[in-house]
């Protein structure tokens, strides 16, 4: 959520962000009201708690006069009338107020489609091809890697059995990523390049859960839209749809000294995702499926280094790309596209000769304390201030999109796919498979 004292002393702040987030779901002049009222009833309900206290004291003191056990009488009413008008105020209030979505830092692009977003950087040469270029799926097919025919029998559509090298392919990746983020050297390379001011501290590898109960779900703000989240039928647990979903939360109510800051996870995960609204787009191969692997950067970080540690995130993102030599290009996401709880946020899109066009592969974003309030993930400063601390979460690989790039950037006439020369160390020096 946002801070209160926005609503409160900035609101023009908050009208200037849901327009530029194109937020239609927002009836701000109603959670203005909400928040008075629930204010008022707050202030008479404490008010009236602090009298009934003092007359308990007197009754302790002996026998009452009448007119303070009649006053004791009519207070106890009107607490008893009052505590569920508030409830009530303040159930509908935080409903609303929930929904307002973070503010978008000063050098996010405003734009009303994700039309306007904005191509930042363009990295490698696009590979020309001296025979006819099949995409993923065609590749998949020929090889034996892909096997959706089989999944839709087992699970329906949107599922796939991945097979031999490939699976192989997969497990270089994520070793190599984890080899890569867990060296501090590797870490600096980048900081340096992008000379930010941040810790080389090295990312932690975690295996976490699946599952994911409501309430540090819908805190995280990652629950909606639910349509595309699966639900565990008679219990309080839903399927992840990314790492970061159970990354983000896993530190709820805790206070890190400020010597631990930055706090880096990677987190590899099986994620699932009901694609709701994509009915026909991209059923071939595995570019939107419904189960999906994914190696996920989450990191809990101090208000005055969170944006460089975002810039960090992207940079690592770049850098990955770059080690696998696959072309991409790099969009700032403007507000539209940058999503509910960011402030700001980042793609990276990989050329896919197969589709003759760049596919997102990777995002990037920054949160501010925008999770961390309702979560209550805090630092303590040096000084012995308690503060929110600051998240970021970015893709390192969706395992499923790196196989499509590979694949399609590495295929060879013969339908076998080079490996890239940062991944052979980690599939037996094959040089193709």
């Amino acid at each position: 959520m946002i801070d209160i004292k926005i609503l409160r002393n900035n609101p023009e702040i908050i009208q200037k962000t849901l327009h530029n987030k194109v937020t239609k779901w927002v009836d701000l002049d109603r959670v203005i009201e909400l928040d008075v009222q629930r204010i008022a009833l707050g202030q008479d309900l404490d008010a009236l708690r602090m009298r009934r206290n003092d007359i308990s004291s007197q009754m302790g003191q002996g026998k009452p006069e009448p007119h303070i056990l009649s006053e004791a009488k009519e207070i106890k009413e009107k607490i008893q009338s009052l505590e569920p008008e508030f409830e009530k105020v303040e159930a509908e209030f935080y409903a609303l107020y929930k929904k307002i979505p973070n503010i978008p830092t000063a050098d996010t692009p405003i734009g009303l489609t994700e039309e306007e977003n904005v191509m930042v950087k363009q990295w490698g040469k696009i590979r020309e091809f001296n025979f006819p270029v099949k995409n993923h799926a065609e590749i998949g097919e020929i090889r034996g890697w892909i096997d959706k025919e089989r999944a839709a029998n087992v699970a329906g559509s949107r599922f796939a059995y991945l097979k031999w090298d490939l699976v192989k392919l997969q497990f270089a990746l994520i070793q190599w990523v984890m080899d890569s983020l867990s060296d501090s050297r590797v870490l600096t390379s980048i900081i340096d390049e992008h000379e930010l001011n941040v810790s080389n501290k090295p990312f932690v590898p975690v295996l976490p859960p699946y599952m994911i109960k409501t309430a540090p779900y819908d805190a995280m703000d990652r629950l909606e839209p639910r349509e595309d989240r699966y639900k565990i039928e008679g219990q309080d647990l839903w399927l992840q749809g990314s790492a970061e979903h159970v990354l983000g939360s896993m530190h709820a109510g805790e206070i890190f000294a400020e010597s631990e800051m930055p706090v880096r996870y990677l987190g590899y995960a099986t994620s699932f995702r009901g694609e709701a609204g994509t009915y026909g787009k991209d059923m071939e191969g595995i570019i939107r499926v419904h189960q999906f692997d994914k190696l996920e950067m989450e990191s809990f970080s101090t208000a005055e280094t969170a944006h460089d540690e975002h810039l960090l995130f992207s940079g690592i993102q770049e850098w990955l790309m770059q080690q696998l030599e696959i072309p991409y290009q790099k969009l700032q996401k403007c507000t539209f596209d940058i999503g509910k709880p960011n402030a700001k946020g980042s793609d990276i899109e990989a050329w896919l000769p197969g589709q003759s066009q760049y596919r997102e592969t990777h995002t990037a974003d920054y949160m501010t304390d925008y999770q961390s309030r309702r979560l209550q993930t805090r630092v303590r400063r040096s000084t012995g201030d308690v503060e929110l601390i600051h998240t970021n979460d970015a893709t390192a690989f969706a395992c499923g999109r790196a196989l499509v790039a590979i694949m399609e950037n590495y295929q060879n006439e013969d339908c076998t796919v080079t490996v890239p020369k940062v991944l052979r160390n980690y599939i037996g020096g094959k040089e193709r498979i």
